[in-house]
C-alpha cells in the first residue's frame, strides 16, 4: 500500500471508505455469496444474466486456437462460453480475486470436462499476473464495480491484450429514466429479501444494489476505457441500460 492510497477514499456501495479497505469489504461480500451466487443470479435477473451473457460471447471475435482471459470471472459462465469458442487448440485463463468464488469456478470446469485447457489463476484485476500481448481476448462480466482502482483495472486488461484484440465489459449500468423508478425499487427493496431469505444475507445483496448505482454510467465507462488506451470504443445497452456491454480494441 503506498502512502497515497492510504489518504484515498472510495466507495463501498453508498458508503465511503478507506482505499486499501474495500478490498477486503468486497472479498468478504463474495466470501458470503460464493454458495448461492448462482441460484441468486437467476433468481435476481429473471435468468435475465444468461441472455446478456450469451449476447457478450456473440462478439468476442474469437476463433478455435484462440487465448481468452475472464478477469473475475466467478463461476465461469463466461469462461465455459470462451473455453467452446477456442475449441481443444485454445486456451482460457479464468481469473478472480475471491477463492471461494474460483473454486467454484473450477469445480465446474471439472464438471463440464473442459478443466485441462481452462486454467483458473488467483488474481488481482489491477495487478493481472500475465505477460503483456497475451490475449486475443478479455472479458469481465459483473466484476469491474467491485474493483477499488477500475482505471488500473481496465490498463491492465488492455496491457494483456494482443494488437486486434479486444476487450468485452459487461456490467450493469443507467437505465432508461422509463424504468428507473421501478429499478430503484426492485434494486433496494426485493433483491435484499430474497438476499436474506435465499443466502441468508441481506447485507451483501444490499451492497451489491448500492454498487451498480455507484458504477459509472455508459459514458463515463466508455471514456474511462479510451483513457486506458482502448481504441473504437463502443457500447450496447440491453435491457433498456440495466446492463451494457462495452467494447474497446487494442490496434
Amino acid at each position: 500500500m503506498t502512502d497515497s492510497e492510504a489518504q484515498r477514499h472510495t466507495d463501498f456501495g453508498f458508503e465511503e471508505v478507506p482505499w486499501e479497505e474495500k478490498r477486503d469489504r468486497v472479498r468478504g461480500v463474495f466470501d458470503s455469496v460464493a454458495q448461492r451466487y448462482d441460484v441468486m443470479n437467476d433468481l435476481m435477473s429473471g435468468g435475465l444474466h444468461r441472455l446478456w451473457k450469451h449476447y457478450a460471447l456473440a462478439r468476442t471475435g474469437l476463433r478455435p486456437g484462440g487465448s481468452a482471459l475472464d478477469v473475475a470471472g466467478g463461476s465461469g459462465d463466461l469462461a465455459l462460453g470462451l473455453a467452446a469458442q477456442v475449441g481443444e487448440r485454445g486456451r482460457v485463463v479464468l481469473s478472480d480475486i475471491n477463492y471461494r468464488m474460483l473454486e467454484r469456478g473450477y469445480r465446474r470446469m471439472v464438471d463440464e470436462g473442459v478443466a485441462p485447457r481452462v486454467r483458473c489463476v488467483l488474481a488481482d484485476a489491477e495487478r493481472l499476473p500475465f505477460p503483456d500481448r497475451s490475449f486475443d481476448c478479455v472479458t469481465i462480466g459483473f466484476g469491474l464495480r467491485n474493483v477499488t482502482d477500475k482505471g488500473a483495472a481496465l490498463a491492465a486488461m488492455h496491457r494483456v491484450l494482443r494488437p486486434g484484440g479486444r476487450l468485452l465489459v459487461l456490467e450493469f449500468s443507467r437505465p432508461a429514466d422509463a424504468i428507473g423508478p421501478i429499478y430503484d425499487v426492485y434494486s433496494f427493496r426485493v433483491l435484499p429479501l430474497l438476499g436474506k431469505l435465499i443466502a441468508n444475507d441481506a447485507e451483501s445483496y444490499r451492497y451489491l444494489a448500492e454498487s451498480i448505482r455507484m458504477h459509472p454510467d455508459q459514458d463515463t465507462l466508455a471514456g474511462m476505457m479510451r483513457d486506458a488506451g482502448l481504441e473504437d470504443v463502443r457500447f450496447h445497452n440491453l435491457t433498456g441500460g440495466i446492463v451494457a456491454l462495452h467494447i474497446g480494441f487494442r490496434y
